[in-house]
């Protein structure tokens, strides 16, 4: 027998002046890309958006032909993001692109990002968000100045789970917290894959496209923005220890970072693509004085919460009862019993992004409890790369947390 579970959609949730769906631009993303594909089926998912035009390719060729197969016209298929980002904002204003998802290797967030917020576009961009610390301080400064919105694609924010273990956690149900634990491993980077034509490893273990970290700001950018998300708390200073254990790879391929939370909190964020076997094993534990909650990427749709002084509790995704908050609720598709994971989560991130634009476009206030990670999350997480890479080449202990 089902709960009383109801989706809230977006149909729900606003009243349709602008009666029509969002109009998305994607910069990179053509055939053969993995992220590019979760990104356009994450974004169509509530069919609040549709993609409309994209230069999916540095290769000319390419992007044609990749936006031939997914039935774009022609004269709406670019060769560059600069020919895209122009062109679109020279069509009227009923047949344009609304914002612009960028799904580029890392070394190409930045110059997209900031030409589109230039020409008055609204983004979307993968983490990590630039290239380099500076370039985050601009494109900070940047969308302050244009009043734009900007999402960061940190999907493990959009689990109904993960929700429910903030609003416990910043809700004090757990008391005041002492240890923090956020592991992330995975396993395909155990042999030298860049070297045996594996697209994905080559450009993620070059430092001319990945920036100064490789499995840290591939994966460990995850674990900090995590570690903040559901704590509220920001970390203050890292004992960092980078490794790289492949021969020859030229950036880190594994590191464990001890870090320091602003509320008096304790805790350890270790990432690594080098542990044999493993898949996508993303995880946090979180323990206050009353208790504690777990939480695993790969079992979504649980969260375990650990009491002092009584049994342990499971929590599941598509229910309702007392226990679960609202806001969960609202990142929860279908009843209890029928598994939510990866899509559905970045399919979160994507809706709350285009309530909040929509609500924008039709000069209303956001619906409330459909947050999104933002442009200052994009620098929390390049300021955590280079605290962690400064940390781990020096001989200091402890590091604080590199800001503004």
């Amino acid at each position: 027998m089902f709960s009383k579970f109801q989706y809230i959609s977006s149909e729900k949730i606003h009243t349709l002046n602008m009666h029509r769906k969002l109009r998305m631009g994607m910069i990179g993303g053509g055939i053969g890309s993995f992220i590019g594909g979760v990104h356009r089926m994450a974004a169509t998912l509530d069919n609040e958006i549709e993609l409309v035009c994209g230069a999916f390719s540095s290769d000319p060729g390419r992007s044609k032909e990749s936006g031939l197969r997914w039935y774009l016209p022609e004269n709406r298929i670019y060769g560059s993001f600069e020919e895209m980002i122009i062109r679109e904002k020279e069509l009227p204003e009923g047949e344009r692109m609304d914002f612009v998802a960028i799904v580029t290797p890392n070394h190409l967030h930045f110059h997209p990002a900031k030409l589109a917020l230039e020409n008055g576009f609204h983004v979307v961009c993968d983490k990590p968000m630039t290239f380099s610390l500076q370039e985050a301080y601009e494109l900070e400064d940047l969308v302050k100045k244009t009043g734009l919105l900007f999402a960061l694609t940190h999907n493990y924010t959009g689990y109904p789970m993960v929700r429910q273990a903030r609003k416990m956690v910043q809700g004090g149900e757990l008391g005041q917290i002492r240890k923090v634990v956020v592991e992330y491993l995975q396993g395909w980077l155990s042999t030298k894959a860049e070297a045996a034509g594996n697209r994905q490893a080559e450009w993620r273990t070059d430092p001319a496209r990945s920036g100064i970290a490789g499995c840290m700001g591939d994966i460990g950018t995850h674990a900090e923005n995590l570690c903040e998300f559901v704590t509220g708390q920001r970390i203050t200073e890292v004992c960092s220890d980078l490794n790289t254990f492949i021969d020859g790879r030229l950036l880190d391929d594994d590191g464990s970072v001890l870090v320091h939370l602003e509320g008096g909190a304790k805790g350890i964020l270790y990432a690594s693509q080098v542990c044999a076997g493993e898949e996508n094993g993303l995880r946090f534990r979180i323990y206050g004085e009353k208790g504690g909650l777990e939480w695993s990427q790969m079992e979504p749709n649980t969260l375990w919460v650990k009491w002092i002084d009584r049994p342990v509790e499971l929590y599941r995704t598509g229910t309702s009862f007392k226990p679960i908050h609202a806001e969960t609720i609202k990142h929860a598709r279908i009843p209890a019993g029928h598994p939510e994971g990866f899509l559905e989560a970045f399919a979160n991130i994507y809706r709350n992004f285009a309530l909040a634009l929509r609500a924008r476009m039709e000069g209303k206030e956001a619906p409330e409890g459909f947050d999104f990670p933002t442009v200052h999350d994009g620098v929390r997480g390049m300021q955590f790369l280079e605290t962690v890479v400064k940390a781990s080449a020096g001989a200091q202990k402890w590091m604080p947390f590199i800001t503004k």
